[in-house]
């Protein structure tokens, strides 16, 4: 049975977040029309109306052309439930996309903070200086306090501490460079990445997510991957394996401290 709820062209266009002209245009191109015309001529819409305005935007989201919208929801064998499990689906994976994409984009901004502003006789030369103040801006007006935070950090050291501690990091990755031939898993590497995540303290307190997220970004990120290529062409793909090794090692110290103090208090 219908519901006997009314809603006006404000109302509807309200509760969905879309505009009034845009309500006027589905119902100019008959996607999306009124309930009915109240004494006065005025649009209505009611429940149905407002559940297939719900499929409609669904599918606009996931980018579908308004014809292609039209003819799908013309459709008689249309099944409101199996779309909705349909959208819900495609909106989970577009959930997980993005929540990569923040974790990608957030690695990527504190190795920029901490790793491009580099002088031209360092390794290192991908990144010009207005790139470097660019991405700090980025930084803080997307991601607030936490960005804003690293870059003060490393902005209250002074020149010649930020070339000091630049020329340290360069090092720890020639010393990689000159220890890929013992493995990924060697000791000699582990060291060298203990070191390496020692030196990310300058900027910020790398979680084991960020490690992470480091490891697969100097080898799938272009620009990054371009950089350390300079250095050596399989220094990419070493980092990324090596890396991978570690944040396994750390995360394995991880779970027996956190079973270890499960089982004193048992």
């Amino acid at each position: 049975m219908m519901s006997a709820t009314r809603y006006t062209v404000k109302q509807l266009a309200d509760l969905a977040g879309v505009s009034r002209r845009t309500l006027h245009y589905y119902d100019e191109i008959e996607l999306l029309l009124p309930a009915g015309y109240d004494e006065n001529g005025y649009r209505f819409y009611d429940d149905q109306s407002l559940f297939q305005l719900q499929q409609i935007l669904f599918y606009r989201e996931i980018g579908l052309e308004l014809g292609h919208i039209k003819e799908i929801l013309a459709d008689p064998d249309f099944d409101t439930v199996a779309a909705l499990r349909s959208h819900r689906k495609v909106l989970q994976e577009k959930i997980e996309r993005t929540q990569r994409l923040i974790r990608t984009v957030d690695t990527t901004i504190m190795h920029l903070i901490g790793e491009v502003e580099m002088s031209d006789k360092n390794v290192f030369n991908g990144f010009s200086e207005e790139q470097q103040k660019e991405y700090e801006k980025e930084a803080v007006d997307n991601w607030g306090e936490n960005a804003a935070q690293s870059i003060k950090l490393w902005n209250s050291y002074s020149d010649e501490r930020k070339a000091q501690i630049m020329q340290e990091g360069n090092e720890i990755y020639l010393e990689i460079v000159a220890n890929m031939d013992k493995g990924p898993d060697s000791p000699e590497v582990r060291a060298l990445l203990v070191r390496w995540h020692d030196h990310l303290r300058y900027f910020y307190e790398p979680s084991i997510e960020v490690l992470e997220g480091l490891g697969n970004m100097y080898h799938d990120h272009p620009d990054f991957n371009a950089t350390f290529t300079k250095i050596d062409p399989d220094l990419p793909a070493f980092l990324k394996a090596a890396i991978a090794i570690y944040v396994d090692e750390l995360e394995t110290q991880w779970l027996e401290r956190e079973l270890g103090i499960l089982e004193e208090q048992e």
